[in-house]
């Protein structure tokens, strides 16, 4: 009593948790709890929730997760949270079904989306709604996603979309369901690598192979229409991959600073440069030369261009240095150096000076 009366942030989530492991104790002992003890518990989660703090709405998904007995409206409300406290929920949930996954999939952000066609065993429904939304980043989580329920149909479309989708390809390679009709057509379009492990795995004919691909570029320089997509290799597959999701999430107002930081969290260097990029309206080929430099300033520079506060700067540093080799050097000195790249001047200054700094380095 003393804690529920009490408005303190930590006292609130001790209330929570002792919720939540008297539930689980019910639930392990084979007690479930009867329905109008059930529509108590309801009604003080979303009382506690929607006066909860962004930490503990993300350590109480974490702790409904897997949960069995959680209240279906309070699992749809955090599903429907930013993406670092819906994640688990969309990924875990066993109270979500099919009609939630579909609604999340008109209403939340792209992210959301993603995080749904990564989800295991997902069902002929939620997969057919996401073929019907027809993005080309939830696409490719789908494809990269062994155990969703894609029928030979969804496959099909699949492979038709990556004719001008690159980032479709590697994982549709490599789909346990993939069909020799469906690997021949798709050997059209992929780089040499994955051509190998296409006639490997379907054991194709090599010559008559060569001939589709010939017959292919053929009718393309004729100027029929197109047939083929050039290859790339995996690794820029990839890179196409990042770029559409950071094209994507700004696009629906969802690109901010704070990204940069979770993604590197996430070890994910080529999405943190595409969306440093993006964010401050740079090259591509001049945030990977100041990554790659001796100068972190070149990098602080550039944060301080899209908003990153000073004190968040070392930690993105020792980041980018753990998954790039460790670059950029320059050590500690040239660490402790760089924080002069957050001067008192505005955001624009700082663009201007990064610009000019990279042409010059």
């Amino acid at each position: 009593m003393s804690l529920a009366r009490s408005r303190e942030p930590a006292d609130r989530e001790r209330l929570l948790n002792g919720i939540v492991e008297m539930c689980d104790a019910s639930q392990a002992q084979g007690r479930p709890a009867a329905p109008e003890v059930q529509v108590l518990l309801d009604s003080i989660f979303m009382t506690l929730v929607v006066e909860a703090e962004r930490d503990i709405r993300a350590r109480l998904a974490q702790s409904l997760a897997d949960a069995t007995w959680a209240p279906p409206a309070l699992i749809n409300i955090l599903a429907l949270d930013e993406i670092e406290i819906a994640r688990p929920i969309i990924a875990r949930s066993p109270i979500l079904r099919d009609h939630d996954l579909i609604r999340l999939l008109v209403q939340a952000t792209l992210e959301h989306q993603i995080e749904i066609a990564r989800r295991p065993q997902l069902s002929p429904a939620v997969v057919e709604a996401i073929l019907a939304k027809d993005e080309s980043a939830v696409l490719t989580a789908l494809a990269s996603n062994p155990t969703a329920q894609i029928s030979p149909e969804g496959l099909r479309r699949l492979v038709d979309k990556a004719r001008d989708v690159v980032a479709l390809r590697s994982p549709l390679a490599r789909h346990p369901n993939l069909s020799s009709d469906l690997a021949e057509q798709l050997y059209l379009w992929v780089g040499r690598a994955l051509r190998d492990a296409l006639t490997a795995r379907f054991q194709l004919d090599p010559d008559k192979m060569a001939q589709a691909v010939g017959a292919s570029l053929h009718a393309a320089h004729a100027g029929a229409p197109r047939d083929d997509n050039p290859a790339v290799e995996q690794a820029e597959d990839r890179e196409a991959m990042e770029a559409a999701l950071v094209e994507k999430l700004d696009a629906a107002g969802q690109l901010r600073p704070g990204y940069l930081l979770r993604v590197l969290r996430e070890r994910r260097l080529p999405l943190f440069l595409f969306a440093l990029a993006r964010l401050g309206g740079f090259d591509i080929r001049q945030v990977r030369r100041a990554v790659d430099s001796n100068r972190p300033e070149l990098l602080a520079l550039a944060c301080s261009a899209v908003g990153i506060d000073r004190s968040v700067f070392p930690t993105i540093l020792t980041h980018v240095r753990e998954l790039n080799g460790g670059r950029p050097g320059g050590g500690a000195e040239a660490a402790r150096k760089a924080s002069g790249a957050f001067g008192p001047f505005a955001p624009d200054i700082a663009a201007m000076a990064f610009r000019q700094a990279v042409s010059a380095a």
